[in-house]
């Protein structure tokens, strides 16, 4: 498993499952309604093609492995938060702290 910073409750959550404890209380027509829904959501029927400097290129190369995906997945997650209004940038509020 990669070294993500797990809350108590996504722990708990981990080692009911890794016991052999954890039971779903996830029906089939719900399960059914979000495999339908990631499906739609995961689509990628269109193809773009981008310029990028060479050196943010490296950057989200570097960013994505650190991650364990591909980059191209990267930045298609990074677009898909940004279109969907739940990227959020930590400079930008940093930024408008400091200036209040």
């Amino acid at each position: 498993m990669n070294k993500a910073k797990l809350d108590k409750e996504e722990r708990d959550l981990l080692d009911d499952f890794e016991s052999g404890n954890f039971t779903s209380t996830l029906t089939e027509s719900r399960k059914s309604e979000i495999q339908a829904s990631a499906e739609n959501t995961f689509k990628k029927d269109k193809r773009i093609n981008i310029r990028l400097s060479g050196h943010d290129l490296s950057a989200i190369q570097r960013r994505a492995l650190e991650e364990g995906i591909p980059y191209q997945t990267l930045v298609a997650s990074v677009l898909h938060k940004y279109v969907s209004g739940t990227l959020q940038d930590i400079t930008a509020n940093k930024f408008s702290k400091r200036t209040r």
